[in-house]
């Protein structure tokens, strides 16, 4: 028999979250109990970290999460961003030049860390948004670069911004928005995130169940030794992955550490 995994890495939304985007009390229960079993639980999402302030008492006593796709480690608990792994002025300001000339319908936001700027068009939904012009879009380092196509879908989008500009940076997206993808800096996903806090603490990937729903999550799930596709997840990851937890409505995360850790 396979020794039970010391360390579960989860994404959230579509995932361990409900539709809702609440997690349930038998969630909530699971995980404090894996926790008191000595087993690591690390959200691993491409929230930014203003995000993730209402979910801070679910990392766990070491309050630390893997946030923007990989780009930023955050200690929820302190409000610290820990390291960061940034896409830098002079490569996002010739990704920006590449899209813009080729896709001119499309409009950037960006997120720095705990704050986020957009152009206008953008049509940000947070209060909070900065207004941004191109020229400021491309002036700060960026945890990600969003491109949003207000008439597209996220599919085609990442398929287009892959062939311009895949072999300066990764593209991906996580279903958050139709017709939005998501931009990090070359070799920054999950996977590599969630990779570097599991060497520092002596965790091997084989020894790592993960869990997720979106393109974003492949990466992760690639890099795991137990990886599992919700069965709400995009088409691509249920073709990718082959172990199944049930539906995010459905508590699936929880249901399946209760069986591989025999709660």
């Amino acid at each position: 028999m396979p020794s039970r995994p010391r360390l579960v890495a989860t994404d959230l939304d579509g995932t361990l979250l409900r539709s809702d985007g609440t997690v349930s009390p038998a969630t909530a229960e699971t995980l404090d109990a894996i926790e008191l079993a000595g087993v690591d639980v690390v959200f691993v999402t491409g929230r930014p970290p203003r995000w993730m302030t209402a979910l801070a008492d679910g990392v766990g006593a070491h309050g630390v999460a893997v946030c923007s796709n990989g780009a930023l480690i955050v200690d929820l608990k302190n409000a610290e961003i820990l390291r960061s792994r940034l896409l830098e002025p002079p490569l996002l300001a010739e990704v920006v030049g590449t899209i813009r000339r080729e896709l001119p319908h499309v409009f950037f936001g960006v997120e720095y860390g705990w704050d986020f700027a957009a152009e206008p068009g953008y049509r940000a939904t947070e209060v909070a948004a900065t207004l941004a012009s191109t020229a400021d879009v491309v002036a700060r380092p960026v945890a990600k670069l969003l491109v949003k196509d207000r008439g597209g879908d996220a599919d085609g989008l990442l398929a287009e911004l892959t062939e311009l500009v895949g072999e300066l940076v990764t593209c991906t997206h996580s279903g958050l928005g139709s017709g939005l993808a998501e931009i990090s800096a070359a070799g920054v996903t999950k996977a590599s995130g969630l990779a570097e806090l599991c060497a520092e603490r002596g965790i091997q990937a084989a020894d790592v169940a993960a869990f997720g729903d979106m393109p974003n999550d492949l990466p992760m799930l690639a890099w795991a030794g137990r990886p599992y596709a919700v069965a709400n997840a995009h088409p691509d990851v249920l073709a990718a992955v082959p172990g199944r937890a049930p539906a995010n409505d459905d508590d699936g995360v929880a249901r399946t550490l209760r069986e591989l850790f025999g709660l």
